[in-house]
């Protein structure tokens, strides 16, 4: 008998899905920072057993929109709520639970097993405000199954995963079993650059930048990248770029590293950068940015 389905991650933005997506994939798929909004995509990641083959998806954390981008990013979330076999609705311990009403009643409306993870447990101070907070949830959740956890030290993680395995409906898999993921090389040059941006810039700055690869050469030993990074105002190509350059070239290094480790050869990377007025709202650039099919 083989095991295989679809497990998609959904909830709030900075609970930490990308970080457990992470640990339950066996790579770093998604990039993770400490600002919301850092996933923009569905991202998949794929892990199979002798027996069963699970695909998670780590899903942009749900919001009101204020753009077209984010728009397209709310679409993935409640998207994800179409396909799933399984549901991961992962929360944390510091944002209000009743938070997003809207989508978690379209959560509990669901058929689905759903297995609600409470991360960051580790903060709290003592067993009665766990016990606490599971009772609120189970108010708001009653059909879930309840994980407490802590992906940054990987606790109870392992529990989680087992009960996954075993919730999966007989299958036949749906990716080769050497599959780790449904996106392409330039996919992930992409976000590790946009990784080093949300990280290095502040503000507004970061969210207002999209990164597109524009020449990706590889041979046996080594990569040849040409990125852009794709800004809305001239002002805010100053800010990235830096004073004679330093800024954009930080964001270089510190992504070429990155790139090396993910791909283990050796990279050239090239950055520019170049405005796009109001790209967030364009129809025709979201759609070759990736984020409209």
């Amino acid at each position: 008998m083989h095991r295989a389905g679809f497990v998609n991650i959904v909830g709030n933005p900075n609970v930490g899905k990308s970080t457990l997506s992470n640990l339950l994939v066996g790579e770093k798929l998604s990039i993770i920072t400490s600002k919301a909004q850092t996933t923009r995509h569905r991202i998949m990641g794929i892990v199979n057993g002798e027996d069963y083959q699970i695909v998670f998806s780590d899903t942009p954390g749900v919001l009101k929109p204020k753009f077209r981008l984010q728009e397209s990013m709310l679409e993935y979330s409640t998207g994800a709520l179409v396909d799933a076999d399984i549901l991961l609705y992962v929360t944390d311990v510091i944002e209000s639970p009743t938070k997003n009403q809207e989508f978690l009643d379209k959560v509990a409306r669901e058929k689905i097993p759903i297995l609600l993870v409470i991360n960051k447990i580790d903060l709290l101070k003592g067993q009665d405000e766990l016990v606490a907070l599971v009772e609120r949830w189970k108010e708001l959740l009653p059909t879930a199954e309840v994980y407490p956890t802590s992906a940054l030290v990987n606790f109870n993680v392992d529990q989680l995963m087992k009960r996954i395995i075993e919730l999966l409906p007989e299958s036949p898999p749906y990716f080769g079993k050497d599959a780790l993921t449904d996106r392409n090389a330039r996919f992930f040059v992409t976000e590790i650059i946009r990784e080093k941006i949300l990280l290095t810039y502040d503000k507004e700055v970061p969210y207002a930048t999209q990164v597109l690869v524009e020449k990706f050469d590889e041979t046996d030993t080594e990569i040849h990248i040409m990125a852009v990074v794709y800004v809305e105002r001239e002002s805010q190509k100053g800010i990235i770029i830096g004073h004679q350059g330093r800024k954009l070239k930080h964001v270089g290094i510190d992504a070429r590293k990155d790139i090396e480790k993910f791909f283990e050869k050796h990279v050239f990377l090239q950055l520019y950068v170049k405005v796009e007025k109001d790209w967030r709202n364009q129809e025709k650039k979201l759609r070759a940015f990736g984020y409209i099919e």
